[in-house]
């Protein structure tokens, strides 16, 4: 790579997105300063300046690509936007493997953070606004956060199986089907029963789905 010039200054932006994507092609592992300096063509202490440590820089990583996904255009109806701030995150997790381990260790160990806030703020001001009761805020909207992470993480794990496998995704749920279909119907008649619907269903419209029946449970209680 070619030397950068005093033009081309380093700066804490720089040193982030060149982090997100070493983190896109090798995971945690992939992450050094080492690697960092080779790919900026600057030495440690430029780097060392903005951040001063790897923790620091994948917090900055985590909260850099966290803060494209909570882009969302103000539409006028919060359930719309919740929608879209939950596909931006699931889509935000499926395309950089590394975030759910990050977000599940911010939201753990540091919910002060700049994550945590930014997340739980984007979605608690529409919970707000569909109207529910100001007592149910906070429970609201941590079950639609646990279910969008829960359910974002485990796409993106299930992806990871069938990439590093070099298993079709569809042929997958074919198979899956086709074994739940071959299941005992006294032993499994509810797996026996929905083997159909797994073999034919969308990713991204199942998530959507579970959003949308979190919010009329949540919704049906501003109505009690």
């Amino acid at each position: 790579m070619a030397q950068r010039t005093r033009a081309d200054a380093l700066s804490r932006e720089r040193i982030v997105e060149a982090a997100v994507e070493l983190l896109d092609a090798d995971g945690e592992r992939g992450l050094t300063f080492r690697t960092l300096t080779e790919r900026l063509a600057t030495g440690p202490g430029a780097i060392y300046w903005h951040v001063p440590n790897k923790g620091e820089l994948l917090a900055a990583a985590t909260a850099s690509v966290i803060g494209d996904a909570l882009t969302v255009a103000t539409t006028g109806s919060p359930w719309e936007e919740i929608r879209a701030l939950g596909i931006g995150l699931f889509e935000a997790i499926d395309r950089h493997p590394w975030l759910s381990a990050q977000l599940a260790v911010q939201l753990s160990r540091s919910p002060w953070s700049s994550v945590t806030p930014r997340i739980f703020d984007s979605i608690g001001r529409r919970v707000s606004a569909l109207g529910v009761p100001e007592a149910t805020w906070f429970t609201a909207t941590s079950a639609l956060a646990h279910y969008i992470f829960g359910a974002a993480g485990q796409n993106a794990a299930n992806a990871r199986v069938l990439r590093s496998g070099g298993t079709d995704r569809a042929e997958y749920l074919r198979a899956a089907a086709s074994a739940w279909e071959e299941l005992d119907p006294a032993e499994f008649p509810f797996l026996k029963s929905i083997a159909d619907q797994v073999r034919e269903h969308d990713d991204r419209e199942q998530f959507l789905t579970g959003i949308d029946l979190i919010l009329t449970g949540i919704t049906a209680q501003g109505r009690t």
